[in-house]
């Protein structure tokens, strides 16, 4: 290597070049180069300062919570007083940075301070705040490193705390851990010291104030018009679907497009940990989980809600996820008269479905047999969609799977539709096709009986549509 020294006395020394003009130019560079960052680090810093110093000028001058009109008029009404504050500060700064103090500072006054630019992105399906310095989003099914940061971690906490008492919940130290929701819809998990060891920690799941409706599906060849066309008859026939699958496949989002097909003349009742499905039926009874409150006292489970939702006489029950005892509680409620029930459970496939189910159920405190559970599975679900992301980020609905019954002691299930997966296209993407089994379900005639007749032919084994991944 060239310069570096030796300890062998007969090893050649390489001589420096004899130009001494170009050594004496190249060290200003360098140091140029050095420098530029740390400037622009402490133009950030002195921009912080500001943007806080203004902020605490702006609550001790005005009692917002007395200003009255609606947020659209209370902002332009504040945004006057930051530019006066920000006249008086006597800085140097030009307009488009003028500006941007002042919508910072509005942020912090009546939003989520740095988040409310990734929050005005549509495009961005998750944000995941790992510490005050280190927030990643997901666009397109990639996650990408943002240059958003929060001013400390007590900058964070302060956010948090700010979407959690919104909607009635806490996040302290004796309560570090809390499920909440955006005004959007959109879900809401943080963790805080001294369980997130380098500092809070936030993810959001977005919904958006506009979610996926089945042509998007359809766009996006998440599914194809036949299996959309077969799940709204097997909603309107009163069958009992579960959606599952991995974190992140979608079955939030499925879960909330089947219900789309529940006729407005039915009685919905939902019940969510934090409340994110978005039915537009008119008839829709919403309930939502509570914590318990500082005293341990109070906790309001999904499984109580389950329970008392069986009174308030529901056309339908639709869970937002059993993940818990309650399992043997909706599996109840669909064996005695609630047909057409929706809820999702994570699990891998369809058959690992029935080992989570089984397990569950057992969560519930009964020692009840296994063939006890199956028979109760059974007959209480007849269909199995399951929702997957696969390679690159594409979400798809890979397999519609009937519960035929039970033989012996195992629940015979069977295909009706599938997503044949064949490789990755050059962009990374997954390549495949949905295919049609050739299997007729057993539910035929009760699909005809409600009206909802299918052609035979949408059951003929076919390729329905083919996704080459670009």
């Amino acid at each position: 290597m060239f310069g570096k020294k030796t300890n062998n006395p007969a090893a050649p020394v390489k001589e420096p070049p004899a130009v001494e003009p170009t050594t004496t130019k190249s060290a200003p560079k360098k140091a140029s180069v050095v420098a530029k960052p740390k400037v622009a680090k402490e133009k950030a810093e002195q921009f912080a300062a500001l943007k806080m110093r203004l902020h605490r000028k702006l609550i001790d001058k005005l009692d917002l919570a007395r200003m009255v009109g609606d947020e659209e008029t209370l902002r332009e009404q504040v945004k006057e007083v930051v530019a006066q504050l920000a006249e008086q500060e006597n800085t140097l700064l030009n307009y488009n940075e003028r500006q941007r103090l002042i919508n910072e500072v509005l942020d912090e006054t009546f939003g989520l301070g740095p988040l409310e630019v990734i929050l005005a992105d549509p495009t961005i399906s998750d944000i995941l705040v790992n510490g005050p310095k280190q927030v990643y989003v997901e666009r397109g099914g990639n996650l990408t490193l943002t240059e958003v940061e929060f001013r400390d971690n007590a900058h964070l906490m302060h956010v948090i705390d700010k979407i959690v008492s919104a909607v009635g919940r806490r996040c302290d130290e004796t309560c570090p851990l809390v499920d909440a929701r955006l005004a959007d819809g959109s879900r809401v998990n943080a963790v805080i010291p001294p369980l997130a060891i380098d500092g809070a920690s936030m993810s959001i799941r977005r919904f958006g104030a506009d979610p996926l409706t089945w042509d998007d599906y359809i766009n996006f060849k998440s599914v194809t018009p036949e299996v959309r066309d077969f799940l709204s008859a097997c909603v309107k026939a009163h069958l009992n679907i579960l959606v599952v699958g991995g974190t992140g496949s979608g079955k939030t989002t499925l879960l909330n497009n089947l219900s789309s097909f529940i006729p407005d003349t039915e009685r919905i009742v939902t019940i969510e940990d934090a409340a994110e499905l978005q039915l537009r039926q008119p008839h829709v009874v919403r309930l939502e989980t509570r914590p318990a409150n500082i005293e341990g006292k109070g906790k309001i489970t999904i499984r109580d809600l389950l329970i008392n939702s069986l009174r308030m006489r529901p056309d339908r029950i639709v869970v937002g996820e059993c993940r818990g005892p309650e399992t043997l509680d909706m599996l109840q409620a669909m064996n005695t008269g609630h047909d057409g029930s929706l809820t999702t459970v994570h699990a891998n496939s369809t058959r690992d479905t029935v080992a989570r189910v089984e397990t569950m159920v057992m969560m519930a405190g009964f020692e009840l047999p296994l063939r006890a559970i199956r028979q109760q599975f059974a007959s209480a679900i007849n269909l199995i969609v399951q929702a997957q992301r696969l390679t690159g980020g594409a979400r798809k609905i890979c397999s519609i799977t009937e519960v035929a019954g039970m033989e012996g002691d195992v629940i015979t299930m069977q295909d009706l539709f599938a997503f044949e997966q064949e490789g990755v296209s050059e962009s990374g993407k997954t390549r495949g096709k949905f295919v049609a089994t050739g299997i007729r379900p057993t539910f035929l005639e009760q699909l005809k009986a409600c009206g909802c007749e299918l052609s035979p032919e949408v059951f003929t084994r076919r390729v329905l549509m083919t996704d080459d991944g670009e």
